[in-house]
């Protein structure tokens, strides 16, 4: 294992794309993610501090090659302190690429201060556009304030503004022209994402789930997708221009408008991933569907110098195995759900 220079596994891949969850605490309780009543949120003392999380990502970033930081949750825009955090992370050698994973609830509220405090963009996630639909998948009537959300991203800068959406078994087909066509008109970005096994309740069926193939599948009907040929690198999208669409920049440059798929299920890429995570309180997973992790807060807690800490995160880094496994028989769901674990 090496001890300075990248962060790598066995098979060579490196670990530049920290994705950091700031709580497991969210004000949405969607369908495939927890319970109508919510989960057994982490106790307040169990939770790393605002100190801890800068330590930690300062580590990544100046001893392990850390390039991009995203901030997840729960709902990441529940912390306070989050422009805090931003901007230490932000102020780091090298400035480190920082983005926010949030549902956009209050984005409207928050958008100008984490722009001011070096915020690079957001990932917003919204589902559907139809109004009972968003309602019934996250149980809260509260789409018009993503909305506003996205509007205020854009306007404070955050761009390219990415909206991420799972389409929903019932419906979601139709939802994604839709979709589509809301982020063209406003220059976003739109990211359709295959639904996980990741669910606190452990119903997921791969049976039931829209694959990518049926996504171009039915956006085809309305649009002509053109397969992206620019190289992927470890990006998890596969990306198709929309013919006859294009996007203006804040830089007045002119670029083929794009919708992405990530296929994690039917077309794996764990082979390109780059990616190594920190749960909220402080356990360091090198995959989403992870069975092990690294307690990182006990050695922050217990004294472990710097250096200390990013051996530990180089080993559990090394171990990495090679992918996630979902299509194999033996594949066990993880513990943790998502809202747990950061997008």
């Amino acid at each position: 294992m090496p001890t300075e220079g990248p962060m790598l596994d066995t098979f060579g891949r490196a670990a530049r794309d920290l994705r950091v969850s700031l709580t497991d605490r969210c004000n949405l309780r969607c369908t495939y993610c927890m319970p109508a009543e919510g989960l057994d949120w982490l106790p307040g003392d169990a939770v790393l501090s605002a100190d801890e999380i800068i330590r930690l990502i300062t580590i990544g970033v100046t001893e392990l090659g850390i390039e991009a930081v995203r901030f997840t949750g729960g709902e990441p825009l529940l912390r306070k302190d989050l422009p805090r955090i931003v901007e230490a992370v932000s102020a780091l050698p090298g400035h480190p690429e920082t983005s926010v994973t949030t549902n956009g609830l209050g984005l409207r509220r928050h958008a100008r201060a984490l722009a001011d405090a070096g915020l690079s963009r957001v990932n917003v996630s919204l589902d559907t556009l139809d109004r009972d639909r968003f309602a019934a998948i996250t149980r809260r009537d509260r789409i018009a304030d993503v909305l506003d959300g996205l509007a205020a991203a854009a306007e404070a800068g955050l761009t390219p503004v990415k909206v991420n959406a799972v389409l929903h078994p019932e419906g979601g087909l139709d939802d994604a022209p839709a979709l589509l066509a809301m982020c063209l008109e406003h220059g976003f970005s739109l990211r359709i994402i295959e639904q996980m096994p990741l669910d606190a309740e452990h119903q997921w069926s791969q049976a039931d789930m829209i694959t990518a193939d049926q996504v171009v599948e039915r956006l085809s009907r309305d649009y002509v997708l053109v397969a992206d040929t620019a190289p992927r690198g470890s990006a998890p999208a596969q990306t198709w221009i929309v013919d006859g669409h294009h996007v203006t920049h804040a830089d007045g440059t002119v670029t083929p408008a794009r919708v992405g798929i990530i296929a994690s299920v039917t077309r794996p890429f764990c082979g390109d991933c780059d990616r190594t995570r920190l749960t909220a309180d402080g356990q360091l997973r090198t995959c989403l569907f992870s069975t092990t992790e690294t307690d990182l807060r006990a050695l922050l807690r217990t004294g472990a110098d710097d250096a200390a800490i990013a051996l530990a995160w180089r080993g559990a880094t090394w171990g990495k195995l090679p992918g996630h496994a979902i299509n194999d028989p033996g594949f066990l769901q993880p513990t943790r759900p998502m809202s747990a674990i950061g997008g």
